[in-house]
């Protein structure tokens, strides 16, 4: 008898199994949408379909009355372009310093504390702080992206290149490579893949602090239609934002994955994948 742990299901049994739990969630909502409805065609807590059609109507493909934008391409550009911004600087920047804390020993003993004691401060807790320093612009916004990710992107990057195979480094130095080129023709090949991976597990931490962001100084974004609508408990709006921000971040996840899979499919073939 095969044990359940060596049963794997077969293509058509991964896709049913992966489609199974969003099918219990939407009949469930159906279901307690329909009750509430009944009771109170009124109800704003579990609004219809009929509710989210309308709405995603008004708000993709309508004009707006008073600046003639389309609302929700408006916000999504807007939020997509903040994200972009404090992922890439995080990215950047977590790359050279998690290399650099993982390779070199005298740059190590200096940063990493640092980098540790960063990255133990709750981000949201000095979002006051940036305001007052970058002001209410974009800056202060990227910037909470940038503190929130950045520090565990390093760690992470700096972990990974320090559990490199020590015999390659010996092999490079025996055959007379100096330290840069041993950074760029061995380690960094092999780091860009985890930096990929770090991003992906960063990447709600991300849209966390984005939305926070916007949800508090904005004029424009996901976030800030989000918390706009929470004032008129307009849930036929709300429920569609946060559907479209897991769309976007499920595809941004995905596009991630497919680029790393074809710039290292050496690393994914290791992986098991």
């Amino acid at each position: 008898m095969t044990k359940i742990i060596n049963r794997h299901p077969s293509r058509y049994g991964r896709l049913m199994l992966g489609v199974l739990p969003f099918a219990i969630v939407l009949i469930v909502y159906l279901v307690a949408s329909h009750a509430r409805l009944t009771i109170n065609p009124a109800d704003k807590l579990l609004p219809s379909f009929s509710s989210f059609w309308d709405v995603i109507e008004r708000m993709a493909f309508t004009p707006s009355k008073r600046t003639g934008d389309y609302l929700l391409l408006v916000d999504t550009l807007a939020s997509l372009q903040r994200l972009a911004w404090g992922i890439a600087l995080s990215a950047s920047i977590g790359l050279s310093l998690g290399i650099m804390n993982g390779m070199l020993p005298l740059v190590r003993s200096s940063l990493s504390p640092l980098v540790t004691a960063i990255s133990l401060v709750p981000p949201m807790a000095i979002l006051p702080i940036l305001f007052i320093t970058f002001g209410l612009g974009e800056l202060s916004k990227v910037m909470l992206i940038f503190i929130g990710i950045c520090p565990v992107i390093i760690r992470d990057i700096q972990l990974k290149t320090s559990s490199l195979p020590h015999e390659q480094l010996i092999k490079a130095q025996t055959l007379g490579a100096n330290s840069w080129q041993i950074i760029v023709r061995i380690v960094l090949p092999q780091i860009l893949p985890r930096l990929i991976e770090a991003i992906r597990l960063t990447l709600g931490s991300a849209w966390l602090f984005l939305i926070a962001a916007e949800a508090i100084v904005a004029t424009e974004g996901l976030g800030y239609r989000i918390f706009l609508m929470r004032r008129y408990m307009a849930m036929d709006v709300i429920l569609p934002y946060v559907f479209w921000v897991t769309i976007l971040a499920y595809l941004m996840d995905w596009v991630l994955k497919k680029l790393s899979q074809r710039m290292s499919p050496w690393y994914h073939e290791s992986q098991g994948e």
